[in-house]
């Protein structure tokens, strides 16, 4: 995984993140720590950008994050030509198929198709089939979210977060998470949820924060599942309750988060918010380095010296296929999730 573009402030138990694009890092740690916790490879670009905003690309009916609008369905000028695109941009051959996507997108975006605009915006930030040109993508993101497409307030929100063509303003990141947030992104209702956990923008309110986390949540965001737990595991914002903390950690473990991964291991372990078991604690340790997480190692280590073979060798076996199940996209991959 990538490094973190913004951290909160160390704590025992974990640090929460929000989504920055492709650049966010999903982290936590063990509990009995005092760490601070929380394919297109030709394909270059601005730094604010990544393969990931490529595959898939919006189309109408068919977007990650939400339906579109009435207004969008009934629109049919554009369509035809965004859905020509899309297709370009999922060929095995992207490199050659770019520009002629660029070209599709553009003549949809004329037409004042919303999904088309932003990927346009997508294609001329990251300069893929056209030269790298950040005006040109601040301007037909903002065509897109006057015509009311929340996926547009949320690349916009992406925008002033990380500075990308525009001055790095948290205030008016959180003014386009807030209007996406709103209009029921998921996204973009963790990262204003970060916002007020953080104080970036507006003054710091976990109430806030635990209110947004949960509607992202409740979508079923691994990323917000693990910061609301974190909330519920320190008390910010809400009660503490341990009991709650395991539940939405058990969440996003279920999602492949392999930070929740690490914390619900190191609960079961230590019995926090859930009767003590070894052998389940060993299975999501486990399968969270499996995937590359090691920071349960040391847990690890002392359950192997705790557990009987064939409990180890039990849990070894479920390890394996948790980390090999199919999982939902890490969320920092979905970037722009277009």
């Amino acid at each position: 995984m990538n490094s973190p573009t913004r951290t909160g402030s160390a704590r025992p138990i974990a640090a929460r993140f929000s989504v920055l694009g492709s650049m966010a890092l999903l982290a936590a740690s063990v509990i009995l720590s005092t760490a601070s916790a929380q394919t297109n490879p030709g394909l270059t670009g601005d730094p604010c950008v990544s393969p990931a905003m490529i595959p898939p690309m919006v189309r109408e009916g068919n977007s990650v994050r939400v339906g579109p609008s009435a207004r969008l369905v009934s629109q049919s000028a554009g369509a035809r030509e965004n859905e020509r695109g899309v297709a370009l941009t999922q060929a095995p051959d992207t490199l050659r198929t770019l520009e002629e996507a660029h070209h599709w997108f553009e003549k949809a975006a004329r037409k004042g198709y919303a999904p088309a605009q932003v990927n346009l915006a997508v294609l001329s930030l990251a300069g893929w089939g056209t030269p790298t040109n950040a005006g040109a993508a601040l301007y037909w993101l903002r065509e897109a979210a006057r015509r009311g497409y929340a996926l547009a307030y949320f690349d916009l929100g992406i925008l002033y977060l990380r500075g990308c063509g525009v001055r790095q303003d948290d205030h008016q990141a959180l003014s386009w998470f807030e209007r996406g947030a709103n209009a029921g992104d998921s996204l973009a209702q963790l990262n204003l949820g970060y916002l007020y956990d953080q104080g970036l923008g507006v003054a710091q309110d976990r109430t806030q924060a635990a209110l947004w986390y949960r509607k992202a949540a409740e979508s079923a965001v691994a990323q917000a599942q693990y910061n609301l737990a974190d909330l519920y595991a320190h008390g910010d914002g809400v009660p503490l309750d341990e009991g709650l903390a395991f539940a939405w950690y058990q969440k996003a473990a279920l999602q492949g988060h392999t930070g929740a991964r690490v914390m619900l291991g190191s609960m079961y372990a230590s019995g926090r918010g859930t009767e003590k078991d070894l052998p389940s604690a060993y299975a999501w340790l486990f399968a969270a380095a499996l995937q590359g997480d090691n920071r349960g190692s040391t847990t690890l280590q002392a359950l192997e010296r705790q557990l009987p073979p064939d409990q180890l060798t039990q849990s070894k076996m479920r390890a394996q296929s948790l980390a090999h199940s199919p999982n939902p996209a890490n969320p920092s991959e979905l970037a722009f999730l277009h």
